[in-house]
């Protein structure tokens, strides 16, 4: 058992192998931060208990990534009212009415209340049900697809947005997310520290962090303050694309002395989402409209080329298959690097179109765990969420959570991937699913499931082998992390 983020192992001992069916113990020896070498148990660098961690016999497997997280709203879910069990705007609004009454928010701030999810609901929300409810109390209620928000008046006019009938949605809420977040807060870091905390237990090393800020100005300002759990790849987005190219910042710069912050890609967001169908299809939905295109085709080929030309990455929404079409299209004509983020609606052709490209796929299983209704009467007879295509045709995958709209939980994820459903349901599309060591491989850094000599010692011990023949969506999802190393410093040790 060791004690503190500082202390700095020589030596992971006694772990086993995943995938082997095998009890053979080994030592890890690290120094210097990397893995120097995997021996047998009992042979590692153990001339300082002090600086051993004892694995009793655990599964060593790498650091695992989440490669879609809107942090800082994640960490806002854990200090805010969640209405993820709402059922109906009247519900939704009754909780958000009785939570300000006892919940108050600091002078000039709001409440704010994160996870509704009103796609099927009717009637739909609406700012007279919620004025009806919270009065004059500012309160904001962010969907859990988070492309949407719910104001009442009193909220409307402290972010100073004209009136709306319902939600604001895409654009207009993109444009005020910053403002939300910085309203008075008792301690902001609070959140924070919480979410990075829960990360580390879960296994997380790092984390792609495209929340809706300059997160490469913020995580330093952050690793400096002691958030020290997790290497961040910061994401930023069109409106920052000019002072990152003024910094002369390209892909993978290094942000912080620690070097924990790095620069990650320009995020852009081409279209909606299934729940607030907004997310851009060929099909109408049913009763019209086709969803929203975010970005025209030409800004989109502007941005991307800019981005290649200063030797940056793009992450780019789609979620709707004209929406990825259009996509594939800009990649194409530009020859810029990066990803479609979600890419859930796929035109017949565009996987292989996307291998051919090397446009990595940016997947986030666990949003099929709430979309299956809704995907069956919003895209019916279609099938989305097409893992199993994406990887036979080559496309390279990534697993996230897009947290807040999914917890930040790789397992959870892992076993959305491998299961398609909840446990007590058939699997949703059973051909589309990833075997375990696909979706494993895709959680990492190294895109495979054993640690190597050489590699960086964000390290994972997990008490039962990921890759055991049988294990199955349950046992994923269920999966007890017994220690987390980051860089060789102990991150997270469940026995203390």
């Amino acid at each position: 058992m060791l004690s503190g983020q500082d202390v700095h192992l020589t030596c992971l001992a006694n772990v086993r192998l995943p995938g082997t069916e095998s009890d053979t113990r080994y030592d890890v020896d690290v120094a210097s931060g990397r893995v120097q070498a995997i021996v047998p148990a009992g042979s590692g660098k153990r001339s300082d208990p002090a600086l051993v961690l004892d694995a009793e016999g655990g599964y060593l497997i790498p650091g695992l990534w989440d490669y879609h997280v809107h942090f800082a709203q994640w960490a806002n879910t854990l200090t805010r009212l969640d209405l993820s069990a709402a059922g109906s705007a009247e519900e939704c609004a009754h909780r958000l009415g009785e939570y300000a009454a006892t919940h108050p928010p600091a002078p000039g701030g709001a409440v704010l209340a994160m996870g509704y999810r009103g796609a099927l609901w009717d009637p739909e929300p609406n700012v007279a049900l919620l004025d009806r409810y919270t009065g004059a109390t500012p309160v904001i209620a962010i969907s859990g697809d988070f492309h949407s928000a719910w104001f009442n008046s009193a909220a409307l006019a402290l972010l100073g947005l004209p009136e709306h009938d319902g939600p604001v949605r895409e654009n207009t809420w993109f444009d005020v997310i910053a403002e939300v977040d910085a309203l008075p807060a008792s301690d902001p870091d609070a959140g924070l520290r919480l979410a990075s905390q829960d990360a580390a237990r879960r296994g997380v090393v790092g984390v792609v962090d495209v929340d809706f800020n300059r997160n490469y100005a913020l995580w330093p300002e952050r690793v400096a303050r002691g958030l020290t759990q997790l290497r961040v790849r910061a994401g930023f987005y069109p409106e920052a694309l000019d002072d990152v190219i003024a910094r002369s910042l390209t892909d993978g710069a290094v942000l912080d002395p620690s070097a924990l912050t790095v620069l990650g890609p320009l995020k852009i967001i081409a279209d909606g989402s299934l729940n607030t169908k907004t997310a851009y299809c060929f099909d109408a939905y049913p009763g019209g409209g086709h969803g929203t295109l975010n970005v025209p085709m030409e800004d989109l080929v502007s941005l991307l080329t800019r981005a290649r030309e200063a030797g940056l990455t793009v992450a780019v929404h789609a979620i709707g298959d004209r929406a990825n079409s259009i996509v594939l299209d800009a990649f194409d004509q530009t020859g810029a690097h990066g990803s479609i983020e979600h890419a859930q609606l796929l035109a017949a052709g565009d996987a292989t179109r996307m291998a051919q490209l090397g446009v990595c796929a940016s997947i986030q299983p666990a949003h099929l765990l709430d979309d299956r209704a809704p995907a069956a009467h919003l895209w019916p007879g279609r099938t989305p969420y097409a893992f199993a295509t994406l990887r036979d045709a080559g496309v390279a995958l990534h697993l996230g959570s897009d947290a807040p709209v999914a917890p930040l939980d790789p397992w959870l994820a892992i076993a959305a991937a491998v299961g398609r459903g909840e446990p007590e349901e058939e699997a949703w599309e059973p051909t589309e699913v990833l075997d375990a060591r696909t979706a494993l491989a895709a959680s990492t850094a190294q895109g495979r499931t054993h640690v190597r000599a050489g590699d960086v010692a964000d390290l994972v011990v997990t008490h039962t082998d990921p890759l055991a023949v049988g294990l199955g969506a349950q046992e994923l999802r269920q999966m007890r992390v017994l220690a987390t190393v980051l860089g060789g410093r102990v991150t997270h040790d469940a026995r203390r």
